[in-house]
This record gives structure tokens, sequence and C-alpha cells, in this order.
């Protein structure tokens, strides 16, 4: 049987294949680029490039791509052959450094918020060395940044990349005033965890709204859904284990650290969470497993949804984003120790993220924002909209002790006791953990579960990143400038922990007191859809952090605001036609069709006998008909709503049309027809039910 070890990173040109290929002046040139942020030596791109092509090759690719990834969301590639002709009318093979670090893709046919017209084409792919190139099919896959002709960022990778390279600058100042001089990079490191449904091939195809949207917009309630607790951690169906094997293998053989998977709360809903790793490679990553989810579930027979609420009722999907800050060492910055009281340099980085995440709540709510995700945050499966931190009792006990100056005595270690005596008997970690909390230390890293399941990591990473390395300049800036260190860092620490404790939060997260109280007594911010929070991203505050750290310039983010507000408005457009079309050409005439065979058999039964009853028939046959009526008119509303869509001036009017009128509307005619589900028989009814598509698979 093939071990996991032998086959584990065999599609990709990793450090491995590097040694094996590349002289050792070529290998350690790229590796200090890779490793420091070394500029890149233009002569090692040929010497890369050929044995990037020669192993390639070997491993049957016969085409490259720039694998980039635009502000769609999702990846992009185009895919040219290493073939070029020969005097002898055959071809060989070739591949230079000039293709390697430089593509020109289109930079007009993608989402650039104004940057680019029509007519303004030419874009530019940059070889980015940090992340491993690799196989896909017969297709070397090279990752690159994407930029327009003038230099702009038109992905997510250029503005992560920066982000890193903020954080890594302020964070080596902090680490200079420590005495550490021997640290040459500092990274962020990022463990997505993923989670996702899967339903058949045969009732996705059924089903319009799932395949033009990614979830259902209509659908009554299954008679049971997630109440019995039962799927959670549950015994994997063997078309699923199967399923998750072949994904496994897949992700394996492209080096991504695919380590944990099982069943999630509501049924058919799954989750894999990887070993985290460095932000731009887990990035990366997790833009190839969702990929990958999708065409492995094909293989099967399977459809997988990463929408973040497919299904009305059970729980939705996220993906939690477990943060953490590292030196090239190996030194985890926000691990505690034994000691955390005594830890300042780790008390330090505590600080910087509280105050990062406290000034700037707005821009991780924005970065989260999709159509998707304002489905399900604030409902009880995910955390509320309002942003605060979870601590623990260990860590909250030391900031309040900073604080007020009053002794330290530690947590005592408390061993588990469970009663029986063959069992082990272990120490109990000295916080719980609390998963109502958007924000929350787990350990040694911070981790952001507002995400949603089909959002690219990398917005909410630029977000946090940037923060922190707000924070970090402003304590490296005022302790260079003290006359006694240690004074001036224990003032510090202390002052912050006044200033944003207000955002620490170890309570329910779900209860509605919480929610006043954050906002009414903390003065937190509750921004709960995406027209709510997206147009702040241009307050002048972030503006001014993010452009003063040279992650975004102003162009740039006025353009994202565009780009993610026009998003937000085609999704939920796209929504309401879909439930216009499923409505008036589908969903009524099966409730009519119903309706009249009622009427027919309660005919019927009156011509045999005048004294027979035919009350069930006549009954239901009123209800439906009203139901009938009903729809209708909803759909004609609906239908208005959108038309008047056309008169909004700008995008951000008519998002807050889609919220304030739109999408109340559509919930009025889902409401409609969910009740006429509940009425009509199933074998007129056009679609699977939630019952069929929740425990379809077997």
């Amino acid at each position: 049987m093939e071990k996991v070890s032998d086959y584990f990173g065999c599609m990709v040109f990793d450090d491995r294949v590097m040694k094996a290929t590349l002289s050792a002046k070529v290998y350690q040139s790229l590796k200090r680029t890779m490793d420091e942020g070394v500029r890149l030596d233009p002569g090692v791109a040929d010497a890369v490039a050929a044995a990037m092509k020669d192993w390639a090759v070997a491993h049957g690719a016969t085409h490259y791509t720039h694998w980039f990834q635009p502000l769609t969301g999702v990846t992009a590639e185009k895919h040219d052959s290493f073939i070029s002709p020969s005097p002898d009318g055959g071809v060989i093979m070739e591949f230079s450094g000039k293709e390697l670090i430089k593509g020109e893709p289109d930079a007009s046919s993608f989402p650039s918020g104004g940057l680019r017209a029509t007519f303004e084409a030419r874009g530019y792919t940059a070889w980015d060395p940090t992340s491993y190139a690799f196989i896909k099919g017969k297709t070397l896959c090279i990752p690159t940044a994407f930029c327009s002709y003038g230099g702009e960022a038109l992905d997510k990778k250029t503005p992560l990349l920066r982000s890193m390279e903020a954080l890594n600058k302020q964070a080596l100042r902090i680490l200079r005033l420590f005495g550490n001089d021997s640290v040459k990079c500092v990274r962020t490191s990022v463990g997505p965890e993923q989670e996702y449904f899967l339903i058949t091939k045969e009732m996705y195809d059924q089903r319009p709204d799932l395949r033009f949207t990614g979830r259902t917009l209509f659908g009554a309630r299954s008679p049971k859904g997630q109440e019995m607790d039962d799927h959670y951690f549950g015994v994997i169906k063997p078309r699923v284990a199967a399923y998750m094997e072949e994904l496994n293998h897949e992700l394996w053989k492209l080096g991504i650290l695919a380590k944990t998977e099982h069943n999630e709360v509501a049924p058919a809903q799954h989750e894999l969470a990887p070993i985290y790793t460095t932000t731009n490679i887990a990035t990366d990553h997790n833009q190839l497993t969702m990929e990958i989810m999708q065409k492995v579930a094909a293989k099967h027979g399977l459809v997988c949804l990463l929408h973040e609420k497919p299904f009305a009722g059970v729980n939705g999907s996220g993906k939690h984003n477990n943060w953490s800050i590292s030196t090239d060492s190996g030194v985890n910055l926000l691990s505690p120790g034994e000691t955390p009281y005594e830890n300042a340099q780790f008390l330090l980085f505590l600080c910087a993220v509280i105050k990062a995440v406290d000034d700037y709540q707005d821009l991780l709510r924005i970065s989260v924002a999709t159509a998707g995700n304002d489905h399900r945050l604030g409902a009880n499966e995910a955390p509320p909209a309002v942003v605060s931190i979870f601590l623990g009792d260990e860590l909250n006990a030391v900031l309040e002790a900073l604080e007020t100056g009053a002794p330290y005595s530690g947590t005592e270690k408390t061993q588990m006791k469970l009663g029986v005596s063959v069992l082990p008997r272990f120490n109990r970690d000295t916080t719980d953990r609390n998963r109502t909390s958007p924000f929350a230390f787990t350990g040694n890293k911070f981790e952001f579960r507002m995400l949603g399941s089909s959002n690219s990591i990398a917005c909410a990473n630029i977000m946090l990143n940037s923060a922190v390395a707000e924070s970090l300049k402003i304590y490296a800036d005022r302790l260079e400038k003290a006359e006694d260190f240690e004074t001036a860092l224990h003032d510090m620490i202390c002052k912050t922990i006044k200033d944003h404790k207000h955002i620490i939060f170890n309570g329910n997260g779900y209860d509605d007191t919480w929610i006043k109280e954050a906002t009414e007594n903390r003065g937190l911010l509750n921004y709960r859809t995406t027209p709510d929070c997206m147009p702040h991203l241009l307050d002048k505050k972030n503006v001014d952090m993010l452009t003063s750290h040279k992650v975004f310039s102003e162009t740039e983010l006025k353009s994202r605001c565009d780009i993610m507000l026009e998003n937000y408005c085609k999704a939920v457009l796209i929504e309401a036609n879909t439930m216009i079309d499923m409505a008036r050409t589908q969903i009524a005439p099966a409730i009519e069709e119903y309706t009249l065979k009622l009427a027919q058999t309660a005919a019927a039964k009156k011509a045999l006998d005048v004294s027979l009853g035919c009350g069930y028939e006549s009954g239901l046959v009123k209800k439906l008909s009203g139901l009938t009526d009903r729809i209708a008119v909803k759909v004609t509303e609906l239908e208005d709503a959108v038309t008047a869509l056309h008169t909004a001036e700008d995008i951000i009017e008519e998002s807050y049309a889609i919220r304030d009128t739109l999408l109340p509307k559509m919930g009025e005619l889902r409401l409609a027809c969910d009740e006429a589900e509940t009425m009509t028989a199933k074998d007129y009814w056009p679609f699977p039910t939630y019952g069929d598509l929740l425990f379809g698979v077997r």
C-alpha cells in the first residue's frame, strides 16, 4: 500500500525538488528571497524556469499557467503550452525566466472598480516566489500576483503580501527593543477550517436555485433537522468517507496539510481542517482546497456546497481562521509560556492584537462581508456581527492584575478525574473555549470565526495583519524614544488594557442581552449587513492606516468598496430573478395542477353520493387557491422591486434598496411558497425537498 509520506507533495515544486534540481548558488539566492524577503535576482529566473519546466514535463505537464486570485473570489488561469517550433518541423519544450516572471492576462475583463476601462486591457501577473508552483492535471501552475498596467493591485494576493511585509517590519522593531537581533523575519501563520455540505448531483440538478445561486431560495423545513445533535462527530457514511479519502489523497499530492475531517452539526454538513502554515501559502492552499472539494465531489456523484447558508433552519457553513505570529526561528509570539504574567514580550504582542481588533472592528467586519455571510452572522451557528475578543479566565486574570496593580497568584493546574480508575488522568487547560466569540484566543493563536465558507481568507488576513502592524508601529514609536524601556513598556501595556478592555467578552455571544450591552454600554459596532459596513472601508482612519503601511492605495480602496458592493447587489439580484422564475414557471403551475386534482376528486365524490363528504378536498382547494393568488401578488411585488433598483443613483443606494426592500420581498414570496409546499402532494412538487437534500447521501 502506498504510504502518504511517499507521495505527499509529489506535485509541488517544493524545497526538496529545488535542492535536487537547482545549483547551490541559485538555490541559496532563491531561498533568501523566500525566507528573508530579499529582492529576486533576475539572473536566477532562467535557471529556476528551466528546472521547473523539466520537472513539470517529467510529471506529465504539457502547459503552464500563471495562477492568480482576481477580485471575483475564485482563481483564474490561462494555459500556454511549453512547445516551440524547431527548424526540422517538430517542436521543442521551452520555458524561459521571462515567462516565469511575467504574464499578460486581460485586465479589463475582471472586476476593477473603475481602475480599468474596457478598452484598457493590459494587465500583468508577477511570479510569487514565496509560494511553491504545483501541477494540476497536465498544467504547471505558478502562483502570481495580478496588477493593472498602472500598477494597481487587481487581486487578493498582492495586498496580502504587502500586509505581511508591514507586520514583519513593525514586529522586528519590537523584537529589537527586547534585545532580539537574530530574528530575520516575522510571519503570520493561518489554518483555515473549512465547512461544507454534500448533496447528490441528481437532486442538485433538479434545483435551479442551487445551480444559479448556491443556496436554496425555497424549501419547507424537514420533519427532522439537527435537533437530535446526532450528526455532529457522528459515524461518517461510507459514500462520504470515500469522498473524504480521495479528497485527502488529492490535497496531499499538492502539499496541502489536510489534517482533520468530521461531520458537522447540520445533516449533510462536514468540515476539513489543515495544519496551519504561512499566511500567503495557506491562502493559496485554501483556494485550491475549495476547488478540489468540488471536483472530487463530482467524481462521486455529489455536489459540494460552499455557500454560507444553503439551507434555512439548519446551521450554515463558516471558515475559522486560526491566526498566529511566529519568527523565522520558530518562536510563536502569541504563546504565553508557563508564566504569562511575567512574559512581557508576549503581553505586548497580545495587547497589540487587542488594540488592533478594537480600533479596527469595522475592517474585520468588512473583511467577511458578503451576501451569503449576511444570512449566517448573528444566527445561532455563527458569531454575531458584533466583533469582540475572548481571552479566557487565565489571561483575563493576568490583564486585570496588571491594570489594577494587584498581585497575581497564577492559575492552579486542575487534574481531570473522571471517576474510572482505568482512564488516564491529565491536566485541564487553564481556560475553556468559546464557540460564540468572533475572535477567540485558543492557547497560542486567535481563532477569527466570522469568515464565510466561500470567502477567500486573504481579505480577513489583510485587515488583521495591517491592524496589528499599526498597533506595533505605535508601540515601537513610543518605546524607541523612552528613557526607561521597562517603565514605558509596563505603562503602555496597562494603558492598552484600560483603553481597550471593553472589546473583551468571555460570555455567551448568542445572548440577546450581549448585543444590547455591546452596542449601548460598550460602544461596539453592530454592522448586520454588507451595505451597513462596506462604505466604512473609506472612513478616514481606515484609509490613513492602510495607505500608511502601503497595503492599499486610496484608489485601490475605492475600487474594492465598489467591487464588493457590486458583488453583493449582483448576487442578490440573481437570487431574486431566480425566485421569480421558479415561482412563476414551476411552483405556481405545480400548485394549480394539484389544486385541480383535488377539485376533481371533490366533484367526483359529490357526484357519487350527495351525502358523501368532501370537506378535506374543498378546504385544501380553498387554502391552495388563496396561496396561489398570494404567490402571484408576491411575484409581481418582487418584480417591481427589482425594476425599481434601476433608479438608484449609485451602488451604495442600490445596496440599501436591496437590503431594505428587495430582501424583505424575497422573504415574503418564500414564506408563501414554503407554506404551499407543506400542503402539496410530494408527487406534484417540482423540486427535491429539504428532507431529500439533507438526508439523500447514504
